[in-house]
């Protein structure tokens, strides 16, 4: 079980702790990596980036008892940046080839659209309760795994993923109806 004093003694530079902290959460923050960006080698590359902006950021942990959700709030967060990078690349790869084929529906720009919708429907979510969603939905932690990642008994778990589900299916229901 990840220790919050790990944070505190990799903030003053202790690779011990570094490496116990990392084998405890490698498993759990790939998960949710390879969740969000469904590529193996890119899951990897973030994973790295995750982890070290864990050891570069450490002394600005705020103990909340909740290590893995600041460690996965890091890790969304750099998602985001490359899916938003990514996304730049493809709505300019997207209008060229728009450009070529006048008259034609762009799948790129559709299904760009698509996760832009969705990114912004996740967004609307509190912090943790996008953990949860994501934790279980996305990265196939169970229930019980999820809770205990976040520190929360399973119970509590349980009711927030059903709200949060509800509300992430109406903010849908209404996107699709003004699209």
């Amino acid at each position: 079980m990840i220790q919050e004093e790990w944070i505190q003694n990799i903030a003053e530079g202790d690779r011990e702790a570094f490496r116990l902290f990392y084998q405890e959460a490698a498993g759990p923050v790939y998960s949710f990596i390879l969740s969000l960006t469904k590529d193996p080698h890119e899951a990897e590359d973030l994973m790295q980036d995750t982890f070290l902006a864990v050891w570069d950021s450490a002394s600005s942990y705020e103990n909340q008892g909740k290590p893995l959700a600041w460690v996965f709030t890091i890790a969304r967060h750099l998602c985001y940046m490359r899916f938003r990078q990514r996304k730049r690349e493809t709505d300019l790869e997207g209008m060229e080839q728009e450009k070529r084929e006048e008259g034609q529906v762009s799948l790129v720009l559709e299904q760009a659209a698509d996760r832009r919708v969705l990114l912004d429907a996740l967004d609307a979510l509190r912090e943790e309760d996008r953990q949860i969603v994501l934790l279980y939905a996305a990265a196939g932690l169970k229930h019980r795994e999820v809770a205990r990642a976040m520190n929360l008994p399973l119970a509590t778990e349980l009711s927030k993923y059903n709200r949060s589900m509800r509300k992430l299916q109406k903010i849908l229901r209404n996107a699709e109806k003004d699209a």
